[in-house]
């Protein structure tokens, strides 16, 4: 059997003398080894612990420094997403855009002389006689004009080529003269180009340096805007403060409000986009802007006495006057050519009518303000006065949605589809728009 064979093997080793003696040897060699081993580290103990503990505490401290690397890396990519971040970014990108605009106007000269028609008299009577004397009587006199900055407002660049729109009331006065400060402190000379007769706006243009460009905003969508959504407000607050930045969220959308300026006049401003970012005077003009940096919308107005309510221009009802200056270098457009007043339910009530909404075709207050303009497109397409529009292509005309408004968005040549009510009878009419007389 293969196990007895083995038995006797190993007997067969142990027998030998020299292979005892050898093995016996070794093993002996092995265990002095260790113990001198052992003898050493303990000597050496303090040093060996020293040692490791060194290495212990190394590797705590860069498992350490490795969590304090991702702990800080966490902030600082949860700081990129921050609003602090985006409003930093926006402003970087859209600051070198926007403008500062100086109103100077030729005022006249005013200085104290003596009046020329002051009669001499004699205080003294009789007793003196023949003793004329006054005391000088001045008055104030104009002594030619001078130039004087007269008002400020902002404004933002729309192309390259130097396009920027302000506020019409910014440049309303035809005698005044317009400088626009860039953001880099430079001043150009700025040139009315066209004025809006029926928003608040107004588009002026400077001359670039030859071989440069000027900076200039992207348009956003001020249809999608949500009330809470964040803004941010940039312009020359009070006249003074060039490119302030202020920042806010959207308050209220398609509020009507009635602007008006320091000489009386006044305006009605429908569907502008109410916040609370602050809106100073001398902001007028200045782009109101989205965290991506677009223009949402014009800032315009503020109510006087309160506290963070502020008004803009939604940048959509704004891009048709942009681009028809582009394109014809004037402001054009479409209109139907009537006068209308809005139903709702009051109205509805005080005059028995079916509806509650929709436009009453009515004239004005004079006998010149007609319900439907002689030759226009309304006229043509046979509209009369009592007339109650109801819906323009589908959209239903109620306090969410104003005629002006939506007219406002269409082209030169569109056709539009009117429903109307017409004597008690509802019709849909075909309207070709055409471009509104000046």
């Amino acid at each position: 059997m293969q196990e007895i064979d083995i038995i006797k093997f190993i007997k067969k080793i142990f027998a030998n003398r020299n292979f005892v003696v050898i093995f016996f040897t070794s093993l002996l060699s092995f265990l002095i080894f260790i113990l001198i081993g052992v003898g050493i580290m303990w000597h050496y103990r303090a040093n060996i612990f020293e040692y490791f503990a060194k290495e212990y505490l190394q590797e705590a401290q860069d498992k350490n420094n490795d969590t304090k690397t991702t702990t800080e890396k966490i902030i600082e990519k949860q700081s990129i997403f921050s609003q602090d971040a985006f409003v930093i970014k926006a402003v970087k990108k859209t600051n070198p855009a926007v403008v500062s605009i100086i109103i100077s106007q030729n005022v006249p000269k005013y200085e104290a002389c003596v009046d020329p028609n002051q009669q001499q008299s004699n205080p003294f009577g009789d007793l003196f006689p023949g003793f004329n004397f006054s005391f000088p009587q001045y008055q104030l006199c104009q002594n030619g004009t001078e130039k004087k900055d007269i008002g400020g407002g902002s404004g933002f660049f729309v192309s390259s080529d130097g396009l920027i729109v302000t506020n019409k009331h910014v440049v309303d006065q035809k005698n005044a003269e317009y400088t626009v400060f860039t953001n880099d402190g430079k001043k150009h000379t700025a040139k009315v180009i066209a004025r809006d007769s029926v928003l608040d706006i107004a588009l002026i243009k400077v001359e670039p340096v030859v071989g440069k460009s000027f900076p200039f905003l992207s348009l956003g969508n001020s249809d999608s805007l949500e009330v809470g959504q964040s803004v941010i407000a940039i312009g020359n607050a009070l006249g003074e403060y060039r490119n302030t930045v202020s920042v806010g969220v959207v308050s209220g959308l398609a509020r009507s409000i009635t602007a008006g300026d320091n000489l009386g006049n006044t305006e009605v401003l429908d569907r502008v986009i109410q916040t609370d970012a602050a809106i100073n005077p001398g902001n007028s003009g200045g782009p109101l802007l989205n965290l991506q940096g677009e223009v949402i919308g014009v800032n315009v107005a503020i109510i006087q006495g309160s506290q963070n309510v502020g008004f803009a221009l939604p940048i959509d009802s704004v891009k048709g006057a942009i681009n028809s200056v582009k394109q014809t270098g004037k402001i054009i457009r479409p209109y139907l050519g009537i006068r209308y007043v809005a139903i709702n339910a009051e109205m509805k009530d005080k005059n028995n009518l079916s509806i509650d909404y929709g436009v009453l075709v009515k004239a004005g207050a004079t006998a010149s303000e007609l319900a439907v303009i002689p030759g226009s497109p309304a006229d043509k397409s046979g509209i009369v006065e009592n007339d109650i529009i109801l819906e323009i292509d589908g959209v239903k005309l109620d306090d969410q949605t104003n005629l002006a408004s939506v007219i406002r968005g269409k082209t030169i040549g569109q056709v539009v589809n009117l429903k109307i009510l017409h004597r008690g009878v509802e019709k849909n009419v075909l309207i070709t728009l055409e471009v509104a007389p000046e």
